[in-house]
């Protein structure tokens, strides 16, 4: 297997998670300082993540439904609970562990499944990805050039923004992840450890290439957003002379 592409997946997606918390956070505190209200903010900050939300909850449902699980109402309006925000809700019916992984899981397959659809035929960042898989950073930035100038380049990456960060597991998803955790820790393990030959090891390798590639663009595409939030959040402290604290 290899560890390059292990460490490079690993990497995305931390980092991921990272931009994803930082998108979260500063987006509230922007919606906050807009309007001044909580109830209102809420609405507001809930706004742009609606497409990924709408996903994100429709995932668990289809997939709570092919295993045969109840499903009840899905909803997709903010609610305040304590000190977070929900943006969504579905009610399923209590399963075992896997297939309440697996339900839980969802949505970042869904998630994933949208970003590939958004880059391959929205974007057209096939060969972005594909450079980035073989680690030509300059071919991809030269693709990553010609995609900028799309037309309707700032729908698809408001689409690919909505909907990457959403469709990571919220706390109640991940209940019965330490079971798919650990199964996929003896699939890795039994690979490097047995040494079980380019049959196994080539393909997981590709795989890790695409997801970590996946991950990476993932954040390139967050990445004017940080900005415009950024950008917004000072002159908002600025011209109302307060400023948000993040605990």
């Amino acid at each position: 297997m290899d560890i390059g592409a292990l460490l490079w997946f690993a990497g995305g997606l931390g980092v991921l998670l990272l931009v994803e918390r930082w998108i979260h956070r500063h987006l509230q505190g922007v919606a906050l300082l807009t309007v001044g209200d909580r109830e209102a903010a809420l609405w507001l900050y809930a706004l742009p993540l609606l497409p990924g939300v709408l996903l994100h909850e429709l995932s668990h449902a289809l997939a709570a439904s092919l295993l045969g699980a109840r499903v009840g109402r899905l909803s997709v309006f903010p609610v305040r609970q304590g000190d977070r925000i929900q943006l969504g809700f579905v009610p399923v019916e209590r399963t075992g562990p896997v297939k309440t992984a697996l339900i839980g899981l969802a949505p970042l397959l869904a998630g994933c499944l949208a970003l590939v659809l958004i880059g391959h035929l929205g974007l057209g960042l096939g060969p972005v990805g594909t450079a980035l898989a073989r680690a030509d950073w300059t071919g991809a930035w030269e693709h990553l050039r010609q995609v900028t100038r799309a037309r309707d380049v700032w729908v698809w990456v408001y689409l690919a923004f909505s909907v990457s960060n959403t469709m990571l597991p919220s706390r109640s998803d991940m209940q019965a992840w330490p079971v798919l955790a650990a199964f996929f820790a003896v699939v890795v393990g039994l690979v490097v450890l047995l040494d079980m030959g380019p049959a196994l090891a080539g393909p997981l390798s590709a795989t890790l290439r695409w997801l970590a590639a996946a991950c990476t663009l993932t954040v390139l595409a967050d990445l004017p957003f940080i900005l415009i939030i950024a950008v917004l959040e000072k002159a908002l402290c600025r011209l109302k002379g307060v400023r948000v604290e993040y605990h």
